[in-house]
């Protein structure tokens, strides 16, 4: 169902339409684009305050611009739904996330005026610096580069790495950090407390005004009347903050803070902004979720709310008559402060993600004991590191995809030295509506080759708390991988019980082919087993649990009982469980014929995630036909 935009916004399919309006129109547009976004979201679900806080911006840009052609990079890509029904894409809006439609963030194979593809955040100046180089290189000396970094993304280490060669680089790149001190949860740490210092500075933002009358009049100077006011104001800036200002000192010129909703202002700001060379920084105060009340006051609650009423404010919620098993993250949570109350030693660390992961469980029930570092995975898992090597036992969750950042570290700083740091990989596998940016592919894959780390993931409630423990009595690297959602277990609380490392359990006895199955989709395996056994197929299950160290003695029965195997993971088929496996059984000169079920190497796009199972042909169905395809003629008969 589409959404009938405003009187304005249905004139605007292209940044080019939006030129065509006056300047006083554009308050009224906002108004009717934050409507569109608000009617959207409330229907159909998806991210939605970090883009109600960016509307203002959205359109003073996109009004100033002259895009494609000028780039224009969003980090994170959740705040760029404004910018993308700006862009072409507002009739086809009604898809954003859902399976085969527009992706929920900017995506180059999607619109030329996604200039560059963001899922994971604080790369945007990154990218806008080398955009901005390579113009620099062809002469293209009037294209603008603009970065938009906000939702806590300038906490991320590689924002940091950026402005500091941003800063020499002397090229036309504009950076606008959208401060609305909040990421998901609340931002955290000292540039956030400097941050408030520069917003809250009134005798620093009275001097602000006068700079920026004589600013607005730069363009009736040369460019030495311009170095003038260019000293002058950062001998003021320094002058006025408590501290010299930090971005000043990369030699970013820092302009702001600015009333990031006040969107005629912000034309005249970018207007002149353009005129100015070299890297320069933008300072924006924003509100996320603004312009929608329950939005505003709970930001966290409403950063991606689901479908929602748009008059009452009230989320949808499925009505269950049955008890239902509950999310692996919040067993994860739970389990974490049961185990912390048993151990001392146990602490929890998490990268800007408490909420996400049910951190916040254990940082409710043990503050002084749980750490949340920004939007910084290197920096989570070295951290991890340092705890451990004073004899603690840290917990670090991070997403499975996120953990990609943080690779190096994981090799050296915890792997080469052994020491004991419990990884808790959350929304492993696909991630569903976010996409390939957020699917966690590829952890067993690059887990499972490095040395001293044991790679395990439960196949339900109950085998993630024992994973747990046993992780908590592990004197070494552990990891855990478990998927967005919910699991399959109601009475999901039992008895914490030790798992020897490296040891599998049979689900199922069967005769005619074995299945092993690692994860949270071994439960995709007993549908398929209880269909193939009303066909008169007798399959058996292994559930592996590790995938380092393979329970050897395990394999060695099935491989010795089975002249037919398949393999199920929801990890990428290269190098993944499927392919440990197939290692084993050459290295240990078995015949059998392995058929392997997983993500197969492409990239698979955005949905849910029984449609993206269905997909790579690992639910139940896929399962079974797998099964029908190794049995042969005669006892596939049976499955017609």
């Amino acid at each position: 169902m589409q959404i009938e935009p405003g009187k304005l916004l249905r004139e605007i399919q292209y940044p080019d339409d939006l030129k065509n309006f006056h300047k006083d129109q554009l308050v009224q547009i906002c108004d009717e684009l934050r409507q569109f976004i608000i009617d959207h979201v409330s229907i159909y679900g998806g991210h939605f305050g970090a883009g109600l806080g960016v509307v203002e911006l959205t359109v003073a840009l996109h009004y100033v611009l002259n895009t494609p052609d000028d780039q224009l990079v969003w980090d994170v890509g959740h705040q760029a739904y404004g910018h993308k029904i700006l862009t072409g894409r507002r009739e086809q809006f009604y898809t954003n996330r859902l399976y085969k439609g527009l992706s929920g963030f900017p995506k180059r194979k999607e619109s030329p005026y996604d200039a560059f593809g963001v899922g994971h955040s604080s790369t945007s100046i990154s990218a806008a610096l080398g955009m901005a180089m390579a113009s620099k290189y062809k002469g293209e000396t009037q294209r603008q580069h603009v970065a938009v970094i906000g939702d806590g993304a300038m906490t991320g280490g590689m924002a940091f790495e950026a402005m500091n060669h941003a800063g020499v680089s002397d090229t036309n790149l504009l950076i606008i950090l959208n401060d609305n001190c909040m990421s998901i949860d609340p931002n955290v740490g000292a540039l956030k407390d400097y941050l408030t210092d520069i917003t809250t500075s009134h005798t620093y933002n009275k001097v602000k005004d006068e700079v920026w009358s004589l600013l607005g009049k730069i363009s009736k100077f040369g460019f030495s009347a311009q170095d003038v006011v260019s000293k002058v104001e950062g001998a003021i800036k320094s002058a006025l903050l408590k501290q010299s200002n930090l971005f000043e000192s990369l030699n970013l010129r820092y302009f702001g803070p600015v009333d990031g909703h006040d969107v005629n202002h912000l034309v005249e700001i970018l207007y002149d902004l353009k005129h100015i060379p070299g890297p320069k920084i933008l300072h924006c105060i924003t509100v996320k979720g603004k312009g929608f009340a329950p939005a505003e006051k709970d930001q966290t609650k409403w950063h991606a709310p689901g479908k929602f009423d748009k008059i009452t404010g009230e989320i949808a919620k499925k009505i269950h008559t049955t008890p239902q098993p509950p999310k692996y993250q919040d067993v994860f949570g739970h389990t974490l402060v049961e185990l912390a109350e048993k151990n001392d030693k146990i602490v929890g660390v998490t990268p800007a993600m408490p909420s996400g992961s049910s951190m916040n469980i254990m940082m409710k029930a043990f503050p002084e004991r749980s750490y949340d570092v920004g939007i910084a995975e290197q920096h989570a898992v070295t951290f991890s590191a340092g705890l451990a090597t004073q004899g603690l036992t840290p917990f670090c969750n991070i997403y499975s995809t996120f953990m990609q950042r943080a690779y190096d570290q994981v090799i050296h700083d915890v792997c080469l030295q052994d020491l004991p740091v419990v990884f808790c990989l959350d929304r492993a596998g696909f991630a569903g509506a976010d996409g390939p940016t957020h699917h966690g592919a590829y952890d067993l894959a690059f887990f499972r080759c490095l040395p001293n780390l044991v790679v395990s993931a439960p196949m339900n409630e109950e085998e993630l708390r024992n994973l747990m423990f046993s992780a908590s009595e592990h004197n070494g690297p552990y990891s855990i991988r478990y998927p967005r959602g919910q699991g399959v277990m109601p009475d999901w609380k039992q008895a914490l019980r030790k798992i020897p490392t490296g040891q599998g359990r049979i689900v199922k006895e069967g005769k005619d082919l074995a299945i092993l199955s690692i994860g949270h989709v071994g439960n995709y395996a007993v549908e398929a087993a209880a269909i193939l056994q009303n066909k008169g197929i007798d399959m058996a299950h292994y559930d592996m649990r590790f995938v380092k160290p393979l329970d050897e003695a395990m394999l060695h029965e099935v491989f010795s009982k089975f002249d037919k195997v398949i393999t199920i993971e929801d990890g990428c088929l290269m190098g993944g469980f499927g392919s440990a496996v197939l290692e084993w059984m050459v290295d240990h000169d078995y015949q059998s014929k392995v058929k392997r079920l997983g993500i197969p190497d492409e990239v698979i796009e955005h949905g849910e995630q029984l449609e993206l199972h269905r997909e790579c042909g690992f639910d139940p169905e896929g399962i079974v036909a797998a099964a029908k395809e190794m049995l042969g003629t005669t006892i596939s008969e049976k499955l017609k």
